[in-house]
């Protein structure tokens, strides 16, 4: 898939911290809109491939640009363009939601009707005046992307932002980062929920050892590496599994409905995780 237009752009980025090969040449680019997904394994290399997009890091090679400005070169120009969320809940607990968003709507010159359009956005108006530390974990998470949604970014950068969310609250925030992604604003995400990455993600880097081993979209990543499967349920009620790609599995399969013994029959594509674990030789 070619991207028209980079928004972000990524050329041979390598970072070292001493002997330690955090990032080792990495190159891509995402468009104006795309969800972003960046997977791999803890020590990968993906937080430390968003403190360098953001400038929290200077790279030890290579060159990231946003908006054809180089992050490192440049940074006091990117810094308008860009906003991010990570894992730490870093929120004025004693303050209400409102409150912590002006607090952020005043550093960034936005207007207080800035604050009450992402209340709305993020769907905390009813809880604005609560203090924060009563919030869930849910809640406090939804109002950290209001805040980094202030300065209105063109790209948002969130690590794990599902981590450690209940099933409604992950599926609302997934709901909001689409919202977010179809209104033209680019989002740049790391997770280890494969589903998450399916789901959600146009396309997904698969991140290995500070390299980048994969790139593409979910569905063409499937396809390429999963593993093509079909369960079939028997009239003794037996279920059996079978490979589609196995000719032994093929031959048995035929031999069955040969016999009318097939009572269903489900095809299933690969999952990103059997990508994962095919790239990288280990599941997450």
């Amino acid at each position: 898939m070619t991207v028209a237009a980079p928004l972000v752009e990524v050329e041979d980025l390598v970072k070292h911290y001493g002997e330690v090969r955090a990032v080792e040449g990495i190159s891509f680019a995402v468009g104006a809109g795309e969800v972003f997904g960046l997977l791999g394994h803890n020590g990968a290399g993906k937080t430390t491939t968003i403190r360098m997009l953001t400038g929290r890091t200077r790279p030890t090679a290579g060159r990231a640009c946003i908006a054809g400005h180089d992050v490192a070169a440049e940074r006091e120009a990117v810094k308008p363009l860009i906003n991010l969320v990570f894992e730490d809940q870093n929120l004025y607990e004693r303050f209400s939601g409102r409150e912590n968003l002006g607090v952020f709507a005043d550093l960034y010159g936005a207007s207080r009707t800035r604050v009450e359009e992402l209340l709305a956005e993020v769907g905390l108006v009813e809880a604005a005046g609560r203090k924060v530390k009563t919030y869930s974990t849910g809640m406090k998470q939804r109002l950290l992307i209001a805040r980094a949604l202030v300065n209105r970014p063109r790209v948002l950068f969130l690590d794990e932002p599902t981590r450690g969310l209940d099933p409604t609250s992950a599926r609302d925030l997934r709901a909001l980062i689409a919202r977010l992604s179809g209104t033209g604003t680019t989002v740049f995400l790391t997770t280890h929920d494969m589903d998450e990455a399916d789901n959600l993600c146009h396309r997904v880097a698969f991140l290995s050892q500070g390299k980048v081993v994969a790139l593409d979209t979910p569905q063409e990543l499937k396809l390429r590496y999963g593993q093509r499967t079909a369960v079939v349920l028997l009239r003794d009620r037996q279920e059996q599994l079978l490979r589609l790609d196995d000719p032994a599995d093929a031959a048995r399969l035929a031999g069955w409905m040969q016999d009318g013994a097939v009572l269903t029959l489900h095809s299933q594509e690969g999952t990103l995780e059997d990508v994962f674990v095919a790239l990288a030789g280990r599941p997450l």
